[in-house]
Order: C-alpha cells, then sequence, then structure tokens
C-alpha cells in the first residue's frame, strides 16, 4: 500500500490534508488536549462511525455520536439546534471537538456547529464522497441552508485537519461519484489542465474508487483549492474582474439556483454540471473564451455521464435564485468566468440578453433530470 499524500493548506490557522487507503488511524493524534469528541454523521454511516469511536475511546475520550439525517436535509437551523443541545447535554467545553463524518453536506453542517459552539471549537473533517474531499472538508467554509437559498448563513471556519481515507469510497453508489467528479472537472478548467487530460483519456479509470487514476485526480482537485484558500480564505481579494477564492464557484450561481429550484433533490455536482456548461457559453459568448474550450465542457461532462441540459422554461425562476447568490453585489449579478483554459475572471452584470442566450445552450425538452 503507497504511503499518504500530504497537502498543506496555508490559510490563517494552516492545516494538513491527508489522503491515502487507511489514514483513518490517524484521528486519535488530531485530537489531542480534547475530553469530548461528537461525531456527527448520516444513519447511512453508522459503522463508520463506529469504527471511529472504537479509535477515540482507547485514548480515553467521550465520544458522543450525532446521526443527522442524509444529504442537504442535514443542513437545516433545526438540525444545527438539535447538535448544539446534544453538546450542552454532553458538556462541550471549548477545548472538545467535532469530528464531521459523511459528505459535503455533513461536514458543512459539522464545520458550522463546530464554529458556533461556544464561539469556536475543533473541528476534523472525514469527507466520504468524491465531492466532500475535494471541495466541502476543504477549504473552511461552513454553513446551512435557508429556503431562500442555500449556504446563505454560515462561517469560516478552518479544520485541524482533513482525512481523506480512500477507503471510504469503497461502495460508493456510481451516481455518487460520477457527481462529486463534476468539482474535479471544475478545478481542471480553472487551474490544472491535466486533470482534463487524465479524464479524457481514461474516463472509467476516473470512476472507479480503486484506481490510481481516480486518486491522482482527487489529489490534484485538493492541491487547486489548498493553493486558493491559502492565498484568499475569505474571499477578500475577489474586487473587479479578479476572482480569488471565487474561482472555486465556477458553475456555481447557477448550479446553486438549480439546486435550490428542485428542492436540492438534484445532487450538487449534477447541478454543478449544468451551471459549468452555462458559464463556458456565458463566458463564450461575452468574447472571453474560445469555442473550443468551451465546446470541451461539454464533451468532458458528457463522457463522465453528467447532466448538461436543465428546462427550458426554468429561466426566470433561475435568475431569481441567483439574485440572493453569495457573489451578488447589490442587484449585479457576478459570474465566475474563463477568459482561456485556466485563467478565469468576473463578469458583473451582464446584460438580460446575454443571460438568455448563454442559457439557451443547456436547455432540453423534455427536461433532464439526473
Amino acid at each position: 500500500m503507497s504511503e499518504p499524500t500530504l497537502i498543506q493548506v496555508r490559510a490563517e490557522r494552516p492545516y494538513e490534508v491527508v489522503v491515502g487507503h487507511g489514514v483513518l488511524d490517524r484521528l486519535p493524534g488530531l485530537v489531542t488536549g480534547a475530553q469530548r469528541v461528537a461525531i456527527i454523521h448520516p444513519p447511512t454511516l453508522i459503522a463508520a462511525a463506529a469504527h471511529l469511536t472504537t479509535l477515540l475511546e482507547p485514548a480515553g475520550l467521550e465520544v458522543v455520536r450525532i446521526d443527522v439525517p442524509d444529504a442537504e436535509a442535514a443542513k437545516t437551523a433545526d438540525v444545527a439546534a438539535r447538535c448544539w443541545s446534544v453538546l450542552a447535554t454532553a458538556g462541550f467545553t471549548r477545548t472538545d471537538m467535532v469530528v464531521g463524518l459523511g459528505g459535503g453536506a455533513t461536514t458543512d453542517l459539522a464545520g458550522f456547529v463546530a464554529a458556533t459552539w461556544l464561539r469556536g471549537v475543533g473541528l476534523i473533517t472525514v469527507p466520504t464522497s468524491v465531492l466532500a474531499m475535494v471541495d466541502a472538508a476543504v477549504g473552511g467554509k461552513t454553513g446551512i441552508n435557508l429556503a431562500e437559498g442555500k449556504n446563505l448563513v454560515g462561517c469560516f471556519w478552518e479544520p485541524r485537519g482533513v482525512l481523506v481515507d480512500l477507503d471510504l469510497l469503497t461502495g460508493l453508489g456510481r451516481a455518487e461519484l460520477t457527481g462529486g467528479l463534476a468539482e474535479v472537472v471544475k478545478c481542471g478548467f480553472i487551474a490544472d489542465p491535466v486533470i482534463l487530460d487524465l479524464i479524457e483519456a481514461d474516463p472509467d479509470a476516473a470512476r472507479d474508487p480503486a484506481s490510481p487514476v481516480l486518486r491522482e485526480l482527487i489529489e490534484r482537485s485538493i492541491r487547486v483549492k489548498a493553493d486558493v484558500v491559502s492565498r484568499d480564505l475569505r474571499e477578500s481579494t475577489s474586487v473587479g474582474r479578479v476572482t480569488g477564492r471565487e474561482l472555486l464557484n465556477y458553475g456555481h450561481t447557477l448550479g446553486h439556483a438549480i439546486e435550490r429550484r428542485e428542492h436540492y433533490r438534484w445532487r450538487h455536482g449534477d447541478a454543478i454540471s449544468v451551471g459549468m456548461l452555462f458559464a463556458a457559453e456565458l463566458s463564450r459568448q461575452a468574447g472571453r473564451l474560445d469555442d473550443q474550450t468551451a465546446a470541451r465542457h461539454g464533451a468532458i461532462l458528457r463522457r463522465l455521464g453528467l447532466p448538461t441540459a436543465y428546462r427550458a422554461d426554468a429561466l426566470d425562476d433561475l435568475l431569481a435564485g441567483m439574485a440572493v447568490d453569495k457573489k451578488t453585489r447589490g442587484s449585479r449579478l457576478r459570474f465566475v468566468v474563463l477568459d482561456r483554459l485556466a485563467g478565469a475572471s468576473i463578469l458583473a452584470g451582464p446584460p438580460p440578453e446575454l443571460l438568455r442566450s448563454a442559457y439557451a445552450a443547456v436547455v432540453a425538452d423534455p427536461p433532464v433530470r439526473p
């Protein structure tokens, strides 16, 4: 078995992402100084939570397991309040810690709970999906959803460490694994084109949990995010056309609006896939991006089996959803667009006719549902 890969995130409070097989054994060393550890996890990961408990209890730690709903249903104020109540009942202090075990929604929730309990306690994330490994569990963004939009309530809170155990991908459903690859593709277009070359060379290997290709894709994507976050944790350098950390939101403005419109029945990666194709077409029609790179988006996404179209009659609803996107400034919509491969900028306040024309490239009738 190969050695774990260590990726440094040099944010305000630096931490390390450990990628490899069997790296969960490192968990006890990351919670030094705590007396109690809360493991927040969905019901589908009871066995994995029990395994973490067997690692922590011999070290004299009191483990509290908090079962939360699966997927986006976990990211609500009610669920967060229930987690706080459990921590209060168990007597958690500022030296105790929270472990987020699960997909991106679970790690987002766990991070928000850790950040807000007693104004901040230690957090370890243990992502169990490709999406969480390359995106949600790394970067220090935490949050919950409102009926009005996704991630509208949250804060920045870096973890003490991230354990990306590739063994946890075994048994992950094909659709769930493929959906996570949308964020990998994003990293290829915004920063590391080698990612795109690897996928184009062998898309089947990219979807194989045991493949060294998938491991390389995950590691490269984590490095992209670590580099961006290290330079701009709080999106403070996103000014004018400069993207800063907003670079990571390529495809997300429309994607989040689709998720909200579908009441989060669409997987995040599926919505981001459509959002990326829209962003590429917006980039092309705005005169920023060449035709070949724009077309490459659809070719790669389709080879992976990701959706590339949405409802023809949905644009007005989606525009209303985008109006409350976190990147919006005042009444002006802002989109991350590509000027070239691995070169992005901000397009602010595009005219309505440009938005409608770009959206026409991602519609299907009857609508496509992943």
